[in-house]
């Protein structure tokens, strides 16, 4: 017979152990360790017999493997089936996370009903009941009838009676609100657990890959912003998306971390309005929303998210210090960038900081991941020191480098269409990024130093 013991289950990472620490020895992190009561074996585990053990799996050549008709499922958001790499796959398991109230259930319901105007879809809440669904439908403009005969609703806690009832006539789309809400007979402790994530996760996991419906999944973050639960959670599923915003702000940015059915880089774009969520299918207008007045200390970056350009307005102010320490505040950009480039420019630009603050902010709350951003953000700063203009019809993009030199980056000429195609007359960039053939309405002036594209624009 078996007996009882206690172990001990990591938040984090999912790793077990029989005695507990402060600090998990798996994944690193401190106070993680959970108690979890289970069943052991008296013979204390150990291998099975190989001759108890049938073979049961078939082996198939990767050649003679036919293609597979993989018809991906619209979401009815173009931005959003541009994350997903095309829209929903048959079988594939989504995750979605974002802090509480960012509009994860209501893009999901909203995209629940574009889909069920062509295909059957089952929306299982364990948070909200019927009628506090109807009531957001009702808020969010969704016809009563007619799209929404094919949305079938579920308020229920239980996941093992939902996926019963939905294996007999499959849905083509599942959404799941949220997996911390449900829990499953198999397994231990109350919803949201350790244990119980893991396998409602893997329940759901061998549901959409068995009867090939496409399943998303409401997650709940952490204070720091990430998944809650184990690791494992991230692991089992096809694609992980993360719904993020400013503080503030309206607008709502949904990019993938994991996506194995398409790129990891691309970027959704959202404005949150009293019907709902509306897709922003030119961002670039929405960020380069200047004021009438021209001011020192602005210049607009020409970017790349994803697969697409993207034009931002960064902002830097620099003022004279009132205290012993400098200080350096950066919004939506690395701290640490910052602090290069004020060493870059007073080596090679001649423009010393070392007893002013430096402030820097990039417009629409979007935070930039790009290396091509440094050089518009040093053209900002220097702009800011020296109270000089930069012409409103001036764009930049490169990378600097420690020695001074201008880097290329990737897509130059892409990026320059795009910022002719939103009105800028002058762009600033790496001599390497120097267009082959010229582009209309365009004027590209290329520098290989940062003295000489100071040169250039101040």
């Amino acid at each position: 017979m078996g007996k009882n013991t206690t172990r001990y289950v990591c938040s984090a990472c999912g790793a077990d152990t029989v005695q507990w620490q402060g600090q998990c020895p798996t994944c690193g992190d401190w106070n993680t360790l959970a108690v979890l009561r289970g069943v052991t074996s008296a013979s204390g585990g150990g291998v099975r017999s190989s001759q108890a053990v049938q073979a049961t799996a078939h082996l198939h050549r990767l050649a003679d493997a036919a293609p597979a008709n993989m018809n991906r499922l619209p979401s009815g958001f173009s931005e959003l089936d541009r994350v997903l790499g095309g829209g929903w796959v048959q079988g594939g398991v989504v995750l979605i996370g974002g802090d509480p109230g960012i509009g994860k259930s209501t893009l999901l319901l909203q995209v629940a009903a574009q889909v069920a105007a062509q295909a059957p879809v089952w929306y299982l809440s364990g948070e909200e009941s019927v009628d506090q669904i109807r009531l957001r439908a009702i808020r969010l403009g969704l016809p009563g009838s007619g799209s929404l005969a094919n949305l079938q609703l579920i308020c229920d806690h239980d996941l093992d009676a939902a996926l019963l009832q939905a294996s007999v006539t499959p849905p083509a789309l599942l959404v799941v609100d949220s997996i911390q809400t449900v829990e499953s007979a198999a397994g231990n402790g109350a919803a949201g657990g350790v244990t119980q994530l893991r396998e409602c996760a893997a329940q759901i996991v061998r549901f959409a890959k068995s009867t090939g419906t496409a399943v998303v999944m409401i997650g709940h973050v952490t204070k720091d912003g990430a998944l809650a639960g184990p690791r494992v959670l991230e692991h089992l599923v096809d694609v992980v998306l993360y719904f993020a915003s400013d503080s503030g702000s309206r607008y709502r940015l949904v990019r993938a971390t994991k996506n194995r059915f398409g790129a990891i880089a691309e970027t959704a774009f959202f404005v949150m309005q009293q019907e709902g969520l509306r897709e922003v299918r030119n961002p670039s207008a929405i960020f380069l929303a200047r004021s009438a007045e021209a001011a020192a200390g602005s210049m607009v970056f020409v970017g790349w998210e994803g697969g697409r350009p993207l034009l931002v307005e960064v902002q830097a102010l620099v003022d004279p210090t009132r205290f012993a320490n400098p200080r350096r505040v950066a919004e939506g950009v690395d701290s640490n960038r910052i602090s290069m480039l004020l060493a870059v420019l007073n080596r090679h630009g001649g423009c010393s900081l070392a007893e002013h603050d430096v402030f820097a902010n990039v417009v629409g709350g979007i935070t930039l991941r790009d290396t091509g951003s440094d050089l518009p953000l040093l053209l900002a700063i220097a702009s800011s020191v020296r109270d000089r203009i930069m012409p409103r019809d001036y764009c930049a993009f490169g990378e600097v480098g420690l020695s001074g030199e201008l880097r290329p980056v990737s897509y130059g000429e892409e990026r320059l269409r795009e910022a002719a195609k939103q009105g800028f007359k002058r762009a600033l960039v790496p001599a390497a990024n120097a267009p082959r053939q010229p582009i209309e309405g365009l004027k590209v002036i290329a520098a290989n130093r940062v003295a000489e594209a100071l040169q250039a624009v101040l």
